[in-house]
C-alpha cells in the first residue's frame, strides 16, 4: 500500500467474496490494519464493485471472438487486447455510477440491489 499510495491516503477495499473473508485473509487484514485504511463493503455486494461490470464486458468480448483462446497464454493475450479496446467513456460511466449504487444500497439497507 505504501508503494501505491505513498501519501498514506489510499484505501484497501474488497468485496467480501468468500475467499476474501476467509480466516487467513481476515487475520491478515487485522494484523496489518495499521498499515492502511480499509473500506468495509457490504457482504458479497457485487453491485458495489465495478470490477464485476468490467469482467462481464471482457467475458462478452472474448465470447464474441470467432476463435476462442485455447491456452492460458492465449486467454491472457485476448484479455489484454479486449481490455485495451474498452472505451474510456465506458470506464468513466462505471465510476460515475458509484453514488447511485451507494444510494441504492442504502435504500435496501445493504441487501441485494436489482
Amino acid at each position: 500500500m505504501s508503494i501505491v499510495n505513498s501519501d498514506g491516503m489510499g484505501q484497501f477495499q474488497q468485496d467480501n467474496a468468500t475467499p476474501h473473508a476467509s480466516r487467513v485473509a481476515t487475520k491478515w487484514l487485522q494484523e496489518h490494519s495499521s498499515d492502511f485504511r480499509h473500506f468495509h463493503w457490504p457482504p458479497k455486494s457485487p453491485e458495489m464493485n465495478i470490477i464485476e461490470d468490467m469482467w462481464n464486458a471482457l467475458l462478452h468480448a472474448v465470447e464474441k471472438r470467432s476463435s476462442p483462446p485455447r491456452t492460458p497464454m492465449d486467454l491472457w493475450t485476448v484479455l489484454k487486447d479486449e481490455w485495451c479496446k474498452l472505451p474510456p467513456r465506458y470506464l468513466q460511466t462505471l465510476v460515475e455510477s458509484m453514488p447511485h449504487r451507494a444510494a441504492a444500497l442504502l435504500c435496501v439497507r445493504g441487501g441485494p440491489i436489482r
